[in-house]
């Protein structure tokens, strides 16, 4: 299989082509800037530049691009950078697959999409599959646009799988922040604790990511776990994996004094299920919470995407 990958650099991008390319496929790797390695192609979304030949002849795309949600704080100059940052690219990408012909110039038969949980936006504990409605404020909005930057390449006959993921456990992404403060016993519930948080492992991450491309699945995909947990629950598990006690909350407030309005996403309560991964008998590596953290801070653990 030759799959396109945009957003190969990143946490689960690079765990995705190593896996792909363990199993024989064949990966070629979108960058933005000039191409250094035989395996990357140069592209520019915000200039709207992307060679057809790249995608010409390939069996998938995987678009796992976009500005990372904890990386800065809101301003509105980065909020609009969250949303352009993945808007753009995806439509670039499902207008030049909408605009490959047939035949002789063979398109990519499916896009597989990477999108978010946060569409469902503060649902407290309503237990939500794909079929639940879009929630209300900026994340739900810019995932919602992201989506529908897809219909170019669906409305040509391209299957296109929106891959909404959650907080992927690994000792990169989320976590980066909290490993180091469970090593010393220090992490605690962030805010009332209660919320849930919607979690994956790295390595079902990329094993569904997978799962989309070898299947016929179209449409809305929750990449969750089906073991829903709390944030209180997750910090919890990390620090008993270290041995340590999780004592010390940290009040929203304090969140909003370090993180601004980022602090939202982290507070907000969205208890996800993984419908459409059960109905298609996907079966998780590490389902239980336990088991993911173990797997995600062990040292002696698989490396990502194995």
């Amino acid at each position: 299989m030759r799959v396109v990958v945009a957003g190969a650099s990143g946490l689960i991008g690079t765990a995705l082509v190593a896996h792909l390319r363990g199993r024989g496929d064949d990966v070629v790797r979108l960058v933005r800037g000039p191409a250094r390695a035989p395996d990357e192609r140069s592209w520019d979304p915000a200039a709207g530049e992307l060679d057809p030949s790249v995608l010409r002849g390939a069996d998938g795309v995987v678009n796992l691009g976009g500005a990372g949600l904890g990386d800065r704080r809101w301003t509105a100059s980065y909020k609009e950078t969250i949303r352009v940052s993945r808007v753009d690219g995806t439509s670039l990408l499902s207008r030049t697959l909408a605009h490959l012909a047939d035949g002789p110039d063979h398109r990519p038969g499916v896009l597989v999409q990477g999108t978010a949980v946060g569409f469902y936006g503060d649902r407290g504990t309503t237990s939500l599959d794909e079929s639940a409605a879009r929630g209300a404020g900026f994340i739900p909005g810019v995932v919602e646009d992201w989506e529908l930057a897809t219909s170019a390449a669906s409305s040509a006959g391209v299957r296109v799988a929106l891959a909404r993921t959650g907080i992927v456990l690994a000792r990169g992404g989320a976590l980066s922040r909290l490993i180091p403060l469970a090593r010393l016993g220090l992490a605690g519930r962030l805010g009332r604790g209660d919320q849930h948080w919607a979690w994956i492992g790295l390595t079902d991450e990329v094993r569904a990511l997978t799962f989309l491309l070898d299947h016929e699945v179209s449409g809305p995909v929750n990449l969750v776990s089906p073991e829903p947990a709390t944030c209180a629950e997750v910090i919890r598990a990390l620090a008993r994996a270290f041995g340590r006690p999780a004592p010390v909350p940290v009040p929203a407030w304090a969140l909003r004094v370090a993180l601004g309005e980022f602090t939202s996403e982290l507070t907000s309560s969205q208890r996800v299920v993984p419908g459409v991964l059960a109905e298609r008998g996907f079966e998780f590596t590490h389902p239980t919470l336990t088991g993911a953290i173990h797997a995600a801070v062990s040292p002696r653990a698989d490396p990502p995407g194995r």
